[in-house]
């Protein structure tokens, strides 16, 4: 009987699972409704007492998304609020949904790799996830791939869409 060959594990690929960027994220959601006067007025004496009675150390270690989920027009200073009392606690603070700050966080980890490992190499830009990484991330990632890669894939070792190969010189 023949010995069973890898030949994944031999190849030259390089795979990058987008998704181990997201691993260990902490993210909490603060909806800025449950401050307001019948959850439409921004009472700003009200406010800043919730601000101040709110207990901001549950963010501690995690990021914090805020947001407004009724259709109130909530001035900008308010948000400088929130960031002026979370910022003790949480380790970013970004404005928008959970998807909105996600995709911050995303960009915020790719813009920490060093690309240039990439060189020249083949590379597999994992398709298949336990969390839905969304397109504007595979195409963050493509951007920064791109000026180092002789070509870049998606999807699996086994099945893979050709997307980009460097020209001949």
């Amino acid at each position: 009987m023949s010995e069973i060959v890898n030949k994944v594990k031999q190849s030259k690929l390089e795979t990058v699972d987008l998704e181990k960027f997201a691993t260990g994220i902490v993210l909490h959601e603060l909806d800025l409704k449950e401050y307001l006067f019948h959850e439409l007025i921004l009472k700003e004496k009200d406010f800043r007492q919730h601000l101040d009675e709110h207990n901001w150390s549950q963010y501690e270690g995690g990021y914090l998304t805020v947001f407004c989920s009724s259709d109130a027009i909530i001035p900008k200073w308010a948000y400088m609020l929130v960031v002026q009392h979370a910022e003790k606690y949480a380790l970013n603070v970004f404005f928008g949904n959970r998807a909105d700050a996600l995709k911050q966080l995303f960009r915020e980890k790719l813009d920490l790799v060093e690309w240039s490992q990439y060189e020249d190499k083949f590379v597999l830009l994992k398709g298949c996830s336990k969390m839905d990484v969304p397109p504007e991330i595979y195409m963050y990632a493509t951007k920064k791939l791109l000026p180092h890669v002789r070509k870049l894939m998606y999807g699996e070792a086994c099945s893979n869409v050709p997307v980009y190969k460097k020209p001949r010189k």
